[in-house]
């Protein structure tokens, strides 16, 4: 049966966003989709939860969700086969070409609203290192509206995908607090273009401050490199290109770069991805928000990552 929501979407290759249009794009495309099922957010309850000056949010899934979203496991499982979602991706999901590299693709299924994805148009490792590409189309799409850019660098990480595949989450997470919780822990950080470390912290990281003007890939590339380097991550050449040592989280934002090295994915049974490092956390149940109360979300952080 041909897929009606075919008729929804651009081909990639005929649409590269112009400035100041991806916002509309993705609301458009986002109200398709959801229109002809393809597209369903996670309904998830959200509290705050207060720790070392940080006001987390907290996200726990409904139990229709978590219903529906075991059902989707167990038809993937069911499967027998490994499937990558973005080669190609599915025709209602896909926003716009970014470059002549990659894709911006909405996230199918979203904790947050008009989460996307920028994709690599070729397969291209999780694991790999990024490259200027990498950043030249995340740039772009940082800059059409306020937002978050982050990477989860492999499984341990919390990538759940393994083609490459930067993200990006609109702006703020909450309507009360700062834009993204983690920030007032950021303000004594390193000057601009220097990459250091935020002192309240406790787990470790590299950070780096941009200047006013907009950065070029190749500066931020270089820091990129830097911040790996702080924190211990060399790179490993392989025969079909260069690989990260050691799995990782990286934020980025139009104000500053912030990394951190990951030791495990799972806290007890919470899967941490680089969103919990910007201060938003993501459980199954309460049970999940429970641990998080107990044990406190900078802990939780600490944990998977490295303490100081």
């Amino acid at each position: 049966m041909k897929d009606p929501s075919s008729k929804l979407a651009h081909r990639p290759g005929t649409q590269t966003f112009q400035p100041g249009t991806l916002w509309p794009l993705i609301i458009g495309q986002s109200r398709l989709a959801i229109e002809h099922g393809v597209l369903r957010t996670i309904e998830t309850e959200q509290r705050f939860l207060e720790d070392n000056g940080v006001a987390f949010v907290i996200r726990v899934v409904s139990s229709l969700a978590r219903k529906e979203q075991n059902q989707r496991i167990q038809q993937v499982k069911h499967s027998g086969r490994h499937i990558n979602p973005f080669l190609p991706p599915e025709p209602a999901l896909f926003v716009s070409d970014v470059s002549s590299t990659h894709l911006a693709v909405l996230n199918k299924f979203n904790v947050i609203e008009h989460h996307l994805l920028i994709v690599t148009r070729k397969f291209e490792h999780q694991e790999m290192l990024l490259n200027e590409s990498d950043f030249a189309a995340l740039w772009r799409c940082l800059g059409e509206f306020p937002s978050l850019g982050f990477y989860n660098g492999g499984t341990v990480a919390g990538a759940s995908q393994a083609h490459k595949h930067l993200q990006l989450v609109p702006l703020p997470f909450a309507a009360t607090g700062p834009h993204i919780p983690m920030e007032p822990l950021l303000r004594s950080a390193a000057p601009i273009g220097r990459v250091g470390v935020c002192d309240q912290l406790p787990f470790r990281h590299a950070f780096v401050r941009l200047g006013p003007q907009a950065p070029k890939s190749d500066m931020l590339l270089g820091l990129y490199s830097a911040m790996l380097e702080t924190v211990g991550l060399d790179p490993v050449k392989r025969r079909d290109g260069v690989y990260q040592s050691g799995p990782y989280n990286l934020l980025v934002t139009g104000e500053w770069m912030l990394l951190i090295p990951r030791s495990k994915e799972f806290f007890d049974a919470v899967s941490i991805n680089g969103l919990g490092y910007a201060g938003s956390l993501f459980v199954k149940n309460q049970q999940q928000a429970s641990l998080m109360e107990k044990h406190g979300p900078m802990t939780v952080l600490t944990e998977v990552g490295f303490g100081i």
